[in-house]
């Protein structure tokens, strides 16, 4: 009995020291400066998006118990500029109506809900009930949705039981996310819904009592299922003309296989939502407008009740492909979000699109800067020489000018042998990011194994490029945010140089590196 006693803890102090070997690696190699983690274990979609009294609050899918998926919590977490993130205690927990999946929250400053009391005003979740039960005697009404409101800004929920659910399923088994905004064109709340295959659009009065409206279907971009829409109006920069957009993500179907989110943009009347003339000849020739065309950017949704928000929205994703979401290699937590990102909506000469741009408030993270003006390359120059930067916490802006129809590649590497590289193919009229060479894990590696590539409709001849640099991710704005790719990888070691190649003599300008400091 001592012997098995003496063996047990035996066991025990080697598995706890293996936790915690493993839980430096991770740490030091692999947990985001400036991208948001939850301190342990699983986390999906971003939910509840909401700012109110100074403070932005990120909800998000959570199963506190485990890295892998389970049943669906709330994760909460807080942030005053949408760059440093304080993690908050779970806010909603599953009860008999089922796990908690993916929803919306609001700022109910008028108390339209009733809710609100001693002048303290409501916070109101809508979210969607996932009847585990039911699903699993293969029912088809296994999800409906959920209220829950909060009278101290998201930090305690009461959920509304005598009412719940406030929209119950009607007959399609896919039928959850509603994201809830309030339309200060008509002065009314409007939901939007995944319901399969479509987006529905709902309203009320009250946020208790919906009245359905009408679908959207997309019949040109062919996707799987429809999951986390998003649904506003916003005024096209620098005029006051009101269009409306619908973000919508699926899967399959994205832009370079697996999931991704795609963008619509038109008019609504109140009851229906119409594709801008323009905009539908664009998707029409496109056969998609998305709003990342790399492969790890999912379930993106915006901020309701944000500053200047007629004018611009703030956006964050979740940073990882449904293809292989369960594969990253680290083990105390699983799941990281996209930086937070600025959409303004830009009328061109072709339609209109999103001009999308990491939040200003990085800035003010900048420790140091290093500039150069003007470089002229003969085939290959480095940019970044090994030990002068580093490159787990940076933003790189630089212009290519006099390009050629050739390909250009920026890459980063390191002395352990991993190398990524991005840039632009004036050869295939595309944008790429190649990281077939950048993974520690054997089977990460062969689920990324592909070139992401966004389409150009013609050779450019100069192009400008924006690079956030994380310790597991790249994030690839060009010409201003007109396309954005954004990828993860797990390295043996972090980047240390950036080289540029090209086949002739071009030229690199206005070289700014930026350093941050997030301590």
């Amino acid at each position: 009995m001592t012997f098995k006693k003496l063996v047990l803890c035996g066991l025990s102090l080697a598995y706890f020291s293996g936790a915690v070997a493993q839980e430096i690696n991770e740490e030091t190699a692999y947990r985001p400066n400036f991208h948001f983690t939850p301190k342990k274990n699983w986390m999906n979609d971003p939910n509840g998006l909401f700012y109110a009294d100074g403070v932005y609050h990120l909800f998000f899918q959570h199963w506190p118990y485990g890295n892998v998926w389970g049943p669906m919590h709330w994760g909460h977490a807080t942030s005053k500029d949408l760059v440093k993130w304080e993690e908050q205690p779970i806010a909603l927990y599953p009860d008999r109506f089922g796990y908690i999946f993916s929803g919306s929250a609001v700022y109910d400053t008028k108390n339209t809900s009733g809710f609100g009391k001693d002048g303290k005003i409501p916070a109101i979740a809508l979210f969607t009930y996932h009847d585990s039960a039911k699903e699993k005697t293969g029912a088809t009404d296994v999800e409906s949705q959920g209220l829950a409101y909060s009278l101290d800004n998201g930090q305690t929920w009461t959920k509304y039981d005598e009412g719940n659910p406030v929209i119950k399923n009607n007959g399609i088994r896919d039928f959850r996310d509603p994201k809830v905004t309030w339309d200060w064109v008509n002065n009314k709340w409007i939901m939007v819904l995944a319901a399969k295959d479509r987006a529905q659009f709902y309203t009320s009065d009250n946020l208790k009592d919906w009245k359905y409206l009408s679908d959207f279907e997309d019949k040109v971009s062919k996707h799987g299922t429809w999951e986390c829409p998003d649904f506003f109006p916003i005024k096209v920069k620098g005029t006051n003309e009101v269009k409306w957009v619908l973000i919508q993500s699926f899967y399959p179907g994205g832009a370079n296989g697996g999931s991704g989110t795609q963008y619509y943009v038109g008019d609504f009347d109140g009851k229906n939502f119409t594709l801008d003339k323009s905009f539908a000849q664009k998707l029409e020739k496109e056969k998609g407008i998305w709003l990342d065309y790399g492969r790890d950017n999912y379930a993106s949704v915006t901020w309701g009740g944000s500053p200047d928000e007629q004018y611009k929205k703030y956006i964050i994703g979740w940073m990882i492909n449904l293809d292989y979401a369960f594969e990253p290699p680290t083990n105390i937590w699983r799941g990281t979000n996209t930086v937070a990102r600025e959409l303004e909506l830009i009328k061109d000469k072709n339609s209109y699109r999103f001009s999308i741009a990491p939040v200003a408030a990085l800035k003010k993270y900048v420790a140091a800067t290093e500039t150069q003006k003007k470089i002229t390359v003969n085939q290959t120059a480095e940019l970044i020489k090994e030990g002068k930067t580093n490159l787990t916490q940076a933003e790189i802006n630089l212009d290519l000018k006099g390009l050629k129809k050739e390909k250009y590649s920026l890459v980063l590497s390191n002395k352990t042998g991993d190398t990524l590289k991005f840039g632009i193919d004036n050869t295939a009229k595309n944008l790429f990011i190649d990281r077939t060479a950048s993974s520690n894990s054997t089977t990460f590696k062969n689920r990324t194994a592909k070139v992401s590539k966004a389409s150009l409709t013609e050779d450019q001849k100069e192009v400008s490029f924006k690079i956030l640099l994380d310790k597991t991710s790249i994030e690839l704005f060009y010409n201003d945010g007109d396309k954005v790719l954004t990828e993860i990888f797990f390295l043996k070691s972090p980047f240390t140089t950036l080289t540029i190649e090209g086949k002739s003599k071009f030229v690199v300008e206005n070289l700014v590196i930026n350093q941050f400091n997030f301590k």
